[in-house]
């Protein structure tokens, strides 16, 4: 695991030493991905920097950037390839020698000898920057679920890319202006999906593509629409009912694969234990496939909605785990410019916090921890997938008593209404006809299409003619119903842009190698072609997964209600936060940018504060995005940049 950057320079000029000081700033400012190795490479024209974490092969001959058997093709990586001994002896069949034990060497020389195919062979996660002297073409990849991150930026003067968007604003003279039409997408979603980024004119290459780029002298850099080298089956193209008997041994068997391929490692190894199913299955699995006492770590919060670690203790009791439990009482204050100078993007995800903390646990101990990421798109755990299923049910009534139903609703008291959560209730009546992505709205999105209306200021205006939502309807169109409509949306929005982005960033912050057996892409396709019905039997979410985890777990941890890994960000804005919250949202800085209208942000905070109405998603979601304003886009700074917030 690493911290990759670099550059595609227009056309030479550019002194040797004035390009190796930038790709130096580049290393710098992904160091904390990669504290054991920085390296730069540079022949004049293209340019490689790679901050190292090492974790297989440990010796010098593993670091990058990496050349292939001729010194034609040179490689900085980030990430596993878990099947690199297979596809290394191939290579070697061919004729290839290596001078390292590493997976490194295997992709530059994989490369060399097949080209884009072998981004198909390679069974891991991984972002790579490749340049091929015999082609003049760099190359920009990125795995399939998007595990590992990689943003671009086509400038006049070179093509910059970068593990994190930091390393590319290390770049002299890059402008920084905010995308406003990424904000609106921002402020429905909680994060930015791609291939847009909250900088105007930074991308992220997306998940299961790749781009090959060549030098233009002009610095029009055509030509830059990335290729797919991979899709999930699509739901349509589901499998018919198999006995659910031979699904479970399957699953079973898929996820044991997954485990043992994820502990191929020459450093200390754990896992993350949240308490829910899937971590408490990945750690079941790890004890029985691997050769020692696992470890594992958990966070614990005072608040006891959000503490989990006594489901936890009965998973790590029953295999005898070397448990370590850690109940925070975070500095929310203190951990936040941490977070938006880490994540370099307006990003509200509130599990943000504990990943991080459990990160910083378990990097005392180990280099690699696995997770149980994945396993609620892959196996239908959300229960939004429930409510799309009963939504998918009120179908069959009138449309007109739908809206009856959801006028009744709003006549409700308000502690009723918040008790019952009868707004999303409502919201779901409201839109049953309209597109199946605005019917999911009610759902995910933190400022509806009306919030917008009624909160943006001047400078969003523009943004209110179409719906951020828009960009899901394709996937629904792929699907056959609600519920396989939604999970389609999530796997190409919510996973790789939220999901592997919050574990990725919050774990690198401390140099922690993350693995996913449950995003094992063998596993997923697998899952994939199992209908929404089997896997959600009976409309309990992860049916099919909860009965093949029973020999394994305690009923207690299987069958309890989900609690998601999150914190009490509602009660942090009205108490600890509340100070922050007022002075940073009603701030003259903040009223200038005119991204929301002032009075509709107070409303929003007096109403909150007062325990009326809980707003603490939109209130999170506009002060991570206030605190990016100032951090990256009004503050100085390229030396700011490099240096990570207190």
């Amino acid at each position: 695991m690493c911290g990759i950057g670099g550059v595609l320079l227009s056309q030479p000029g550019l002194p040797r030493a004035a390009l190796e000081a930038r790709l130096w700033a580049m290393t710098r400012a992904v160091h904390h991905r990669g504290p054991d190795d920085q390296e730069v490479w540079t022949d004049g024209l293209a340019g490689l920097v790679q901050a190292r974490l090492a974790v297989i092969d440990l010796s010098a001959a593993a670091n990058q950037p990496i050349a292939s058997e001729d010194g034609s093709v040179w490689l900085t990586f980030n990430g596993e390839i878990y099947n690199f001994a297979e596809i290394r002896t191939d290579l070697e069949r061919l004729g290839y020698a290596f001078r390292s034990r590493g997976d490194a060497e295997v992709i530059a020389n994989g490369w060399h000898a097949w080209g884009p195919r072998v981004l198909p062979r390679m069974r891991g996660m991984f972002a790579l920057a490749l340049w091929d002297s015999r082609s003049r073409q760099l190359v920009l990849a990125r795995d399939r679920l998007g595990k590992k991150p990689l943003y671009y930026a086509p400038t006049p003067q070179g093509l910059l890319f970068g593990s994190e968007i930091k390393a590319i604003l290390t770049w002299p003279d890059l402008p920084r202006t905010a995308n406003l039409k990424a904000i609106d997408q921002y402020l429905s979603l909680q994060y930015v999906p791609a291939p847009e980024t909250a900088f105007a004119g930074v991308y992220r290459v997306p998940a299961a593509h790749y781009l090959i780029v060549s030098p233009d002298p002009t610095g029009a850099w055509k030509n830059l629409a990335p290729d797919c080298y991979w899709r999930l089956p699509e739901p349509r193209s589901a499998t018919k009912p198999r006995p659910a008997a031979a699904l479970e041994r399957e699953l079973v068997a898929h996820l044991e694969e997954a485990v043992r391929l994820r502990l191929i490692a020459d450093v200390p190894l754990g896992a993350f234990l949240s308490g829910g199913v899937d971590s408490a299955s990945v750690v079941a699995t790890m004890a029985r496939v691997g050769g020692g006492r696992v470890k594992t770590f958990t966070i614990g919060f005072g608040d006891a909605r959000y503490d989990e670690t006594r489901y936890a203790r009965m998973v790590a009791e029953r295999y005898g785990t070397e448990h370590e439990e850690y109940v925070v009482e975070p500095d929310a204050a203190a951990v936040l410019p941490r977070l938006v100078w880490h994540y370099g993007e307006p990003f509200a995800d509130p599990s943000a916090i504990p990943t991080y903390y459990v990160s910083e646990m378990a990097r005392r101990k180990v280099t690699v921890a696995l997770n149980g990421d994945g396993g609620d798109e892959a196996f239908l755990g959300y229960s939004r997938y429930r409510a799309m299923r009963h939504l998918a049910t009120l179908d069959r009534l009138p449309q007109w008593s739908r809206l009856a139903l959801a006028r009744l609703l709003s006549y409700a008291p308000g502690g009723l209404q918040r008790e019952l959560r009868l707004p999303q209730i409502r919201d779901i009546l409201e839109a049953s006809a309209s597109r199946a992505e605005q019917r999911y709205a009610g759902t995910i999105v933190f400022f509806a299409d009306r919030d917008k209306e009624a909160g943006y200021g001047e400078a969003m205006r523009g943004q209110l003619g179409h719906s951020a939502l828009d960009l899901l309807g394709p996937y629904f169109t792929a699907a056959d119903g609600l519920v396989a409509g939604a999970n389609w949306a999530d796997l190409h929005t919510y996973l790789p842009d939220d999901l592997m982005v919050k574990v990725d960033v919050a774990s690198m912050a401390h140099g922690l190698e993350t693995r996913s057996p449950l995003l094992d892409h063998v596993l997923l396709e697998w899952a994939a072609a199992i209908p929404a019905e089997t896997r959600m039997a009976g409309g309990q979410t992860k049916a099919l997964f909860k009965r093949a985890m029973e020999p394994y777990l305690p009923r207690a941890v299987i069958y309890r209600k989900k609690m998601g890994f999150g914190c009490p960000i509602d009660e942090w804005l009205r108490a600890e936060l509340k100070p922050l919250a007022y002075d940073t949202l009603l701030s003259q800085a903040a009223r200038e940018r005119g991204v929301m209208r002032p009075d509709y942000v107070r409303q929003l905070l007096d109403e909150h504060c007062s325990g009326a109405r809980n707003h603490h998603t939109r209130l999170w979601a506009l002060l991570m995005l206030e605190l990016w304003f100032r951090m990256w886009i009004d503050g100085p700074a390229a030396d700011a940049v490099l240096r990570p917030a207190a």
